[in-house]
């Protein structure tokens, strides 16, 4: 990685309505050139990554900072391709299409936030404020931003932006730094050369104008029509079922003004993934939403999206895979058909894939840097007991990967198995109902699924750790003990009790930890039960410590296991995690984000509705003796997974 920074004194300003003019000009000429070094870097750059950004560090600097991620070893061919990008923005004014575009960008940006202030998080105000304090501005509201921005619409000249372009990168000094795995790939004298060698402007770096639209789509098919609204009697959710067979889980409300939430659940998930193709499993969710859909690729899809609010979200899950999106009741209608028309009509287009692989394999060496770095990329799947599905590919995995490869595996994964769509927000009952019949009520009949083929399950106990090693600080290790627990939703208020028991575990753990061995340790112990599958649960504790007091935090471990064992909690212990759970969740359920994660995939399983009533019953309340049933039914000594993760040698 290169970074670099043109630095200039940092002065004191007023806060007034012409310096925040300043400031939108100032964003508006390097979001220009962020968006060019995208383009080219979907394209065949030779840097994977690359950005500009202004910054006021500490009351000490004003900087203008560049970050380039070469594709290659080639650093200096990525830094030179990069500040061709940036010396054509320095010659020549930007086209008012260009410009024209940026705005509508940032329209949406101010205008999102007045039409949610209502539920504007408190917390997000006070962080705002005391940062603003800190750096001598003030706070305003979102009316008096969006205001404050129209009034500087006519200020965006394509003159105006070239001369802001070139303030921000003057400056007294410039300063540069090589980051490279290999002392042998670079000296000071090569950054130097590299930094202020003359370039060329890159004129090719603009992008051309379009004026695609939602109107010169092509329709997704005949529009489906609604079978059954069948209320749940839960709040005013209702289960839909769309003559395709797609089913809604669908819940307008005012909870939230003006923000939409949505998932779409399909397919089989990582039980649908053959362990053999696993390493396509993260290429997909890097790279399958970029492929775009029809003719039309991610850059086509960005200009669709200007001045909306529109999102292309994908995840895997156990059992499903996910489309999700954040839009507003504008926006509904093409945020619908932008998920629906990926399952289609899924375009496949060899660069996002080659672009992936480049960043999956960039940053696999990246997670060699630190002891939490590598158990975040192994524990997935070693605690899976090795399911390579679970895996971050490794490089030679990932060389064996190509594009022809990736359609092979996700095109039949696209087209199989049933439908659900969760949308709850702000969003009239009818529009919204019509706007599903367009888009997935009009797809085709799916796929079967094939026979679920996941059945994961924590490592048999060990009596020594296993051993990784990173290349990070020397002083630094990390450390893992788990206990295998269960799954599915036959055990769901277990799997909420365990929770409990695991926030008991962590105070323990970090008194313990401070009290025995003195450092500021800050062990975590979590509970995961998946209730998608009938295995594979399981509570853990892990920490970052040095690496002469392993031994302390496995014997912390196992002792704090077994007293829980003998002994029940206090019940000051328990309302010590209790009323905080208690809190949380009272607080999460004045948004809709709370239900649509519980509830998410509750049209296909109505069961889900009803475990929604008792959470606070089973997560927020429990007694000493269930503590200790769950600790004697699954702390146990001859059943814990350990591993750890040391210094390499040298």
């Amino acid at each position: 990685m290169v970074n670099a920074a043109i630095l200039r004194p940092w002065h004191k300003v007023s806060d007034t309505i012409v310096y925040n003019e300043g400031n939108i000009i100032d964003r508006l000429a390097l979001t220009l050139i962020n968006r060019r070094l995208e383009a080219r870097a979907r394209g065949n750059a030779s840097f994977l990554t690359a950005s500009v950004d202004q910054t006021r560090i500490n009351r000490s600097a004003d900087a203008t900072l560049i970050t380039v991620t070469p594709l290659g070893d080639d650093w200096k061919a990525a830094l030179h391709d990069v500040r061709g990008v940036i010396a054509d923005a320095l010659s020549t004014p930007p086209s008012r299409e260009e410009i024209a575009r940026e705005v509508a960008e940032f329209e949406i940006s101010y205008k999102v936030p007045v039409e949610t202030q209502e539920t504007a998080a408190g917390s997000k105000l006070a962080d705002e404020i005391a940062e603003a304090v800190d750096i001598r501005e003030t706070v305003a509201n979102p009316d008096t931003v969006y205001a404050i921005f129209q009034k500087t619409i006519p200020l965006f000249t394509p003159a105006a932006v070239l001369a802001h372009t070139r303030a921000l990168f003057e400056g007294t000094v410039e300063r540069a730094v090589l980051i490279t795995p290999n002392a042998g790939d670079g000296t000071a004298a090569d950054v130097r050369q590299a930094m202020t060698a003359p370039v060329d402007a890159a004129t090719g770096s603009r992008i051309a104008a379009t004026k695609l639209t939602f109107a010169d789509l092509p329709p997704i098919g005949a529009p489906g029509k609604v079978i059954d609204a069948i209320p749940t009697g839960l709040l005013a959710i209702e289960r839909v079922t769309l003559s395709n067979g797609v089913k809604v889980l669908f819940w307008p409300n005012d909870a939230e003004p003006g923000r939409i939430i949505m998932r779409v659940r399909f397919g089989g998930g990582y039980a649908a993934i053959d362990p053999k193709d696993a390493v396509y499993a993260s290429l997909g969710e890097a790279a399958l939403m970029d492929s775009g859909f029809a003719t039309y690729g991610r850059e086509e899809l960005d200009r669709l999206a200007t001045g909306r609010k529109l999102s292309l979200d994908f995840d895997i899950g156990n059992t499903a895979l996910g489309f999700y999106a954040d839009t507003r009741p504008a926006d509904l209608a093409d945020q619908l058909y932008l998920l629906a028309a990926k399952l289609a009509m899924p375009r496949w287009d060899d660069r996002p894939v080659m672009r992936a692989l480049a960043a999956e394999r960039l940053n696999y060496e990246a997670t060699n840097g630190s002891p939490m770095k590598v158990l975040q990329r192994d524990l997935p799947w070693l605690i899976r007991d090795g399911d390579p599905r679970f895996a971050r590919p490794n490089p030679a995995e990932l060389a064996k990967a190509n594009p022809e490869g990736f359609r092979r595996v996700w095109e039949p994964l696209l087209r199989q198995g049933p439908i659900e769509v969760d949308l709850f927000g702000d969003f009239k009952r009818e529009d919204a109902l019509a706007a599903l019949c367009k888009s997935f009520g009009a797809l085709p009949l799916r796929a079967p699924l094939p026979p679920v083929n996941l059945a994961p399950h924590v490592p048999a106990h060990n009596a020594t750790p296993l051993v990784l090693t990173h290349r990070g600080d020397p002083e630094t290790a990390a450390a893992l003990v788990a206990w295998p627990t269960g799954g599915g939703r036959a055990g769901l208020r277990e799997s909420r009790q365990l929770e409990l028991l695991s926030q008991i575990f962590q105070n323990r753990l970090f008194d313990v930890m401070r009290e025995k061995i003195g450092a500021s340790y800050a062990p975590q112990v979590n509970s995961s039960w998946p209730l998608d599958l009938a295995s594979g649960g399981y509570l853990a504790a892990t920490s970052q410590l040095r690496p002469r007091d392993l031994p302390a935090f496995f014997v912390a471990a196992d002792g704090i296991a077994a007293d829980l064992v003998a002994n029940p909690p206090s019940t000051d212990e328990i309302a010590r995690v209790t009323e905080p759970m208690k809190q949380w969740i009272t607080r999460l359920s004045t948004g809709n984000g709370f239900y649509l994660d519980q509830l998410q995939g509750g049209a296909a399983e109505p069961r889900k509705l009803a475990d929604l009533r008792t959470i606070l019953v089973d997560s927020a309340s429990t007694t000493p003796e269930a503590m200790q049933d769950l600790a004697r039914r699954f702390l146990k000594p001859d059943a814990t997974w350990k591993l750890e993760v040391v210094p390499e040698k040298r």
